[in-house]
């Protein structure tokens, strides 16, 4: 069977891991520094791309980022991620942050970013991924919401390179 074929359930593709945050993620405000999130999103939304594609992935874009509260050490960084939409060679991946204040179990919602994956081969050429199968009313919304960010960007693109010196 070839990738163009295959189709994978949003559900195969979810992926949720967690860090502590210690002491070296931090500045001196004891937050966590942005970078280790953004690194941590990537790395976390990598898995989703690759559990789809079963190919390697590279990252294209970061969606906006908004750190709507400071995480701080000692707390639980959990990542929880779903692909969310796939074009031919493309994914986006939904990434939601949330903190874990692992003395009183309350978790707080951080922040959220969509970031977008090509699936390549050994010789880093764009390949085919499998369709992607929504099975919910969630992962429906979230798949046409992903369509619309989709064609923004798209349009965002034509118009940056129809407009170089801008």
């Amino acid at each position: 069977m070839t990738a163009t074929d295959a189709a994978r359930t949003v559900r195969e593709t979810q992926h949720e891991t967690s860090q502590l945050m210690m002491p070296q993620h931090s500045n001196n405000l004891n937050n966590v520094f942005g970078g280790v999130i953004l690194a941590m999103m990537d790395t976390a939304a990598a898995v989703s791309a690759i559990r789809h594609a079963r190919a390697s992935c590279v990252t294209v874009s970061v969606d906006r980022v908004d750190f709507k509260e400071p995480i701080h050490v000692g707390e639980l960084v959990i990542m929880k991620c779903s692909v969310n939409f796939v074009g031919r060679t493309s994914m986006e991946v939904g990434v939601r942050v949330e903190a874990e204040h692992l003395m009183t179990g309350v978790r707080r919602h951080t922040n959220s970013c969509y970031l977008t994956y090509v699936a390549i081969d050994r010789l880093g050429h764009p390949v085919e991924v499998p369709r992607l199968i929504c099975e919910t009313p969630i992962e429906i919304r979230r798949n046409e919401a992903a369509k619309q960010r989709r064609r923004r960007r798209l349009e965002e693109r034509n118009a940056e390179a129809a407009h170089p010196d801008a």
